[in-house]
C-alpha cells in the first residue's frame, strides 16, 4: 500500500474510533430523545460494535485507495486468533456449571472468614478471580468476575459510584491479575516466547507485584463502598444444580480450549462440539451467551484491523522514550490502543534492554484498564454489565476516572516494589 496518504487516513479513522468509544453515552441519549430513529442511534451506541464499524469505514478507503488485491491481502494477513479466543472462551465460562462451581469456591473461601459475607464476596471478585486469570486466561476470568457481579451486587439497587469504582477496579486487576505466568495476559503471550519469559521469571519480576496491587486495590475499593456492600444483606447460598458429570464435561471443554489458546482450528472445533452438547442437555444450562460474545469478538476484530495501519506512528514513538519514560508512555498509550498491540510491536525490535522490555510490558498492563479498548477482556466485561448501567451505557469517561486510583495503585508496585 503504496499511496501517501494512507497512513494518515488510516491514523484518523482510528482516532475518530477512539472518539466513538467516549461517545456511546450521547448515542443512546439520542436513541432516548428520538424514538423515530432509535435504532440507528441504538447501534452507534453499542461500544462493541464501534471498531467493527470503523474498521469497515477502513476497508473502504483501502479499496478506494489501494485497490482490492492490496486490501485483501492487507486483511488476510491480520491475525484474528485473539477475537476468536475471546468468543470461545466468554461461551464455555458463561455457563451455568462453571458460574456454579465458581460460586460455591467463593462462598467456601468466605465461610472461613468472620467478617460480613456481601464484603467478602465482593472483595473475592475483585482479587482472586482477577489473579484465577494467570491460569484459566484474562478472558475466562473477566467473564466469570463479570457475571457473578451482575448476579449479586449489581442486581441490586446499588449507586452508580459503586457501579463504576467496581469496573475499574475489576478491569485493571483483570489487566494485571495474569501476569503470573507467560501464556494469560495478552500484552505478555505476545513476548514472552520471543523474549524467553517462563514462569519462573513471571513470577520473580511481575506476579507477586501484580498480586500486590490486586489485593490492594480490591481492599480498597471494598472499604470504599463497604456501607452500600452491607445494606445488600447476606448473599445467596450458592449450590450446585447441575450433575456433577455435566460439570465435569463443561470443565473439560473449558481446559481444552484454553490448553489450545493459539490454535482456533483446535478451540473453535471444541465450541462448536460444546454448543451441541449444551444443546442435547438443554435442561442443565442457561441461555448461551452467544450473543455478546459475537459482539466481543466484532469489536476485537475490528480493533485488530484498525491497529495494524497504526505502527508508523506507534513503534517510533514507544522506541524513542527511555526504560524509565516507556513505562508512562506505554501506561499512557494502553489507553488509547489495545496493550498487546504495544507490546507486539517492541518485540519486533533487536537489541533493547532487559529494563525496557520489563518496563513496556509493566506498562502496558498497567495501562490495562483505563478504557474499553486497553485490554482484550474488557469489551467482555462491558458487553455483560452494561445493562445495569444508566439507559445500558457504560460512559468511557467515568470509566477512566474511576481506573485512574487503582491504576496508580498498580504503577506503584511495579516501580518502587
Amino acid at each position: 500500500m503504496n499511496h501517501p496518504f494512507l497512513p494518515w487516513i488510516a491514523a484518523a479513522i482510528f482516532a475518530l474510533a477512539v472518539l466513538h468509544t467516549f461517545s456511546t453515552k450521547y448515542f443512546e441519549h439520542l436513541a432516548h430523545k428520538h424514538p423515530r430513529h432509535a435504532g440507528v442511534w441504538h447501534l452507534l451506541g453499542e461500544v462493541e460494535v464501534v471498531f467493527g464499524l470503523w474498521a469497515m469505514v477502513l476497508a473502504i478507503a483501502l479499496f478506494a485507495l489501494a485497490g482490492k488485491a492490496p486490501t485483501l491481502e492487507y486483511l488476510e494477513s491480520r491475525n484474528f486468533t485473539e477475537p476468536l479466543f475471546v468468543f470461545a472462551i466468554m461461551v464455555v465460562a458463561g455457563t451455568r456449571s462453571i458460574l456454579q462451581v465458581c460460586g460455591l469456591i467463593v462462598q467456601q473461601i468466605a465461610r472461613m472468614t468472620p467478617w460480613p459475607k456481601a464484603m467478602v464476596n465482593y472483595f473475592l471478585l475483585l482479587s482472586v478471580v482477577p489473579l484465577l486469570g494467570s491460569l484459566i486466561t484474562e478472558p475466562a476470568a473477566m467473564t466469570l468476575a463479570a457475571l457473578m457481579l451482575r448476579d449479586s451486587v449489581f442486581s441490586a439497587r446499588v449507586s452508580e459510584k459503586l457501579k463504576y469504582a467496581t469496573l475499574g477496579v475489576l478491569f485493571v486487576n483483570i489487566s494485571i491479575g495474569g501476569t503470573l505466568t507467560p501464556f494469560a495476559a495478552p500484552p505478555v503471550l505476545m513476548v514472552a516466547a520471543t523474549w524467553q519469559w517462563d514462569l519462573a521469571f513471571m513470577l520473580q519480576t511481575f506476579g507477586w507485584k501484580a498480586a500486590v496491587a490486586v489485593f490492594v486495590n480490591a481492599t480498597m475499593v471494598t472499604l470504599l463502598v463497604r456501607r452500600e456492600l452491607l445494606g445488600l444483606g447476606e448473599p445467596t447460598a450458592a449450590r450446585m444444580t447441575v450433575p456433577p458429570v455435566v460439570v465435569a464435561v463443561h470443565l473439560a471443554f473449558l481446559l481444552g480450549i484454553v490448553l489450545f489458546a493459539h490454535h482456533p482450528v483446535v478451540f473453535m472445533g471444541l465450541l462448536l462440539f460444546f454448543i451441541g452438547y449444551a444443546s442435547a442437555y438443554a435442561a442443565h444450562q442457561d441461555r448461551l451467551i452467544l450473543r455478546e460474545a459475537l459482539l466481543v469478538a466484532f469489536f476485537l476484530a475490528g480493533l485488530v484491523v484498525l491497529g495494524g495501519q497504526q505502527s508508523w506512528w506507534l513503534q517510533p514513538l514507544l522506541m524513542g522514550l527511555s526504560a524509565d519514560a516507556v513505562f508512562y508512555g506505554a501506561t499512557a498509550l494502553t489507553a488509547i490502543t489495545d496493550n498487546a498491540a504495544l507490546t507486539y510491536l517492541a518485540s519486533l525490535v533487536p537489541g533493547l534492554s532487559d529494563e525496557f522490555k520489563v518496563a513496556i510490558v509493566a506498562g502496558a498492563v498497567t495501562g490495562g484498564g483505563l478504557t474499553v479498548i486497553a485490554n482484550a477482556p474488557n469489551p467482555a466485561g462491558v458487553a455483560i454489565l452494561k445493562g445495569k448501567f444508566d439507559e445500558g451505557v457504560v460512559n468511557a469517561g467515568k470509566l477512566l476516572l474511576a481506573a485512574l486510583p487503582p491504576t496508580v495503585v498498580a504503577a506503584m508496585a511495579f516501580r518502587i516494589l
